[in-house]
């Protein structure tokens, strides 16, 4: 079975990352639940929206994210049984190619850089399941979607949806 996984938000969370670098630089402590079903920008005053917008293309935003629980894991017992092709939109922020390839190196150093697409349109994947948080990305799959949970996309519907690698485990192992 050929397996796509997208990195931001099913892998890394970038999501917390947006978070986390606000509140640092607002000194506020929004938690994530008021974030539910929007983009962190949307619900944040709209003069500071521009601010969150531009983190992804500091340098380290990428390379610094933290992984999402037990995606180290799954991801190692999914390549052990399967073709594991981590897929990633990474021609949209400059510094992202190379950040996005330094923390694969270092969080998932068993998926080799032949299986790395870091793309920036998803439209020519064809495998057997794509798995993204991304509904744009899932419409055009030919596979098997399955809409990883993120904050932004709660009130997605109509895709198989997974809400954790946990969850992933049990479809594909």
């Amino acid at each position: 079975m050929v397996i796509f996984v997208d990195m931001d938000e099913v892998i890394a969370d970038t999501y917390g990352a947006h978070i986390e670098i606000y509140n640092k630089e607002f000194k506020e402590n929004l938690p994530l639940d008021i974030f539910h079903g929007s983009e962190v920008w949307h619900k944040v005053p709209e003069d500071r929206q521009q601010s969150v917008r531009d983190h992804a293309r500091t340098r380290g935003f990428f390379r610094n994210l933290k992984l999402l629980p037990n995606a180290q894991e799954v991801l190692q017992k999914l390549h052990e049984k399967h073709d594991v092709y981590i897929a990633s939109a990474a021609m949209q922020f400059p510094n992202s190619l190379e950040e996005k390839s330094e923390w694969l190196d270092e969080h998932l150093p068993f998926i080799p850089w032949q299986n790395r697409i870091l793309c920036g349109n998803k439209h020519i994947l064809r495998g057997d399941v794509l798995i993204d948080d991304r509904s744009y990305n899932l419409k055009t799959f030919e596979g098997r979607p399955l809409l990883f949970t993120s904050p932004h996309n709660v009130n997605t519907s109509g895709f198989e949806r997974v809400n954790n690698w946990l969850e992933i485990a049990e479809k594909l192992l």
